[in-house]
């Protein structure tokens, strides 16, 4: 686990920073965390980025938002993502299928707890309330905990153009995992989409859009590109099958298929360490942070024109720090 969290929560919540969020993989979960460090924090809106729905029943997922709203005094936002196959089936054991679908289901069940207005029941397919094909002895309930709010933001992970179109129509915002506000217009369609369907939650005037950020400052902008090298050749190569990786996918529409061609090659190959250098700068350039301080600067501004509401940032104290100078200088 990181060190001196608490400390760095109270440190940014000094430096106006708005939120803190955590994740889930195969490792640690996202709630226990946040639940631990957020009690030393007062204002920062806690939030997960984003829980796997295959981890637990939707059911399950709302108990554990409940509770944490309570606990946090109304400061949760419960961040959701269906994942992809490898992780679904090689590590929960579920199905990869239908994905949309489950999606739809799950957050519609999510809703109708925090509603709390009648007993819960789903006709299914995927998560049928009560059982179908149990004991028979089931009975549709209500939670016990009354929410603390009805409205508890719902947020989505999502890169494929149709579960883009879906976060705009059901949730309250969405986590684009590599967004480029320079190509931004490649999402607009797909928000424009889920907008207009009648059921839509948000408009884009009150629709936040987290994108994840990464940071790499440094003088020396080559050594700066190296550190960040690793990270993107493991998503793009080696995060999903060659013929299933919704991360290569989104670099494939942003332009760069030969570059994801070669280094879902080399990667899934067994030659990772030349998958890593044979990540180009302009594609780290287009979804992150990276160099001195002053191309930094320049570069927020292309964020801050964009659609994106919150920059969802990380690294050491000290990057942390120098962040909020330059948002904020």
């Amino acid at each position: 686990m990181p060190a001196n969290v608490p400390e760095t929560l109270t440190t940014i919540e000094q430096l106006g920073f708005d939120s803190v969020w955590t994740a889930e993989s195969w490792g640690s979960d996202a709630i226990s965390p946040l639940a631990w460090w957020g009690a030393a924090t007062t204002k920062l809106r806690l939030g997960t980025n984003l829980i796997q729905m295959s981890a637990r029943t939707p059911t399950a997922t709302a108990m554990a938002a409940v509770t944490m709203d309570h606990l946090s005094h109304g400061r949760f936002c419960l961040g959701l993502g269906v994942s992809g196959p490898q992780v679904v089936e090689g590590w929960y054991g579920q199905r990869f299928t239908r994905p949309l679908a489950r999606t739809r289901e799950y957050v519609n069940i999510i809703r109708k707890v925090l509603a709390r207005e009648e007993r819960l029941t789903n006709a299914g397919p995927e998560y049928p309330i009560p059982a179908l094909d149990g004991l028979g002895l089931g009975k549709a309930l209500n939670v016990m905990t009354h929410p603390l709010r009805a409205d508890l933001p719902i947020f989505l992970g999502a890169e494929g153009p149709k579960n883009v179109a879906l976060a705009a129509e059901i949730a309250d915002g969405w986590f684009p995992i590599f967004y480029a506000p320079k190509h931004e217009e490649l999402y607009g369609p797909n928000l424009r989409e889920g907008f207009a369907r009648p059921t839509a939650r948000r408009t884009p005037e009150d629709f936040e859009i987290l994108a994840t950020v990464t940071v790499a400052i440094d003088d020396d902008l080559e050594r700066a590109y190296d550190r960040l090298r690793p990270t993107l050749a493991l998503y793009v190569g080696g995060m999903g099958a060659q013929e299933m990786n919704f991360h290569a996918d989104v670099f494939r529409r942003l332009g760069h298929e030969e570059a994801v061609d070669k280094i879902q090659n080399l990667f899934l190959s067994g030659h990772q360490a030349d998958a890593i250098a044979a990540v180009p700068a302009a594609m780290i350039d287009e979804i992150c942070l990276v160099g001195p301080r002053e191309k930094i600067r320049d570069d927020i501004e292309a964020w801050r024109e964009s659609r994106v509401t919150t920059m969802l940032v990380g690294g050491s104290l000290d990057t942390l720090r120098t962040m909020a100078e330059l948002v904020n200088g």
